[in-house]
């Protein structure tokens, strides 16, 4: 193992163990209505993240990354998708720390969370490491 993925694991490690009572699949009423708007809007967004023009980014956010692969009239609705699904992930994240009664966990479910969207993410779409996009 080279030294950098050792250093990544040993991160992870640290950043799993500062919590690791912590319940990620913890579900309230509002992670649930969180989770149902995140659903719902997978399948519009699945297409852009298809195409490339949307990506996974390395803080547990999604992006525009490419606006021309959107057709220009779609792009102000594209926006207006990633902007949503942003602001349910951040209170997604929120949430799970709250119900975990730990507020201050919310910055380490985040990372959990994005690296868990990386490495969920389907074959050919775009993710965010160490400052780069990549094709998964």
């Amino acid at each position: 193992m080279n030294a950098l993925k050792r250093i990544a694991l040993l991160a992870a490690l640290v950043a799993s163990a500062a919590w690791a009572q912590g319940n990620l699949e913890i579900n309230t009423p509002a992670i649930s209505q969180i989770k149902s708007g995140m659903q719902a809007r997978h399948a519009q967004l699945a297409p852009h993240y298809a195409s490339g023009a949307v990506g996974l980014g390395a803080d547990g956010a999604v992006a525009l990354r490419d606006a021309s692969a959107v057709p220009l009239a779609q792009r102000q609705a594209v926006q207006g998708l990633v902007a949503q699904e942003n602001a349910d992930r951040a209170a997604l994240y929120r949430e799970i720390a709250r119900a975990n009664g730990h507020p201050e966990w919310e910055a380490d479910i985040r990372n959990t969370f994005a690296q868990r969207w990386i490495e969920r993410a389907q074959p050919g779409w775009y993710v965010q490491s160490g400052g780069q996009w990549s094709r998964k």
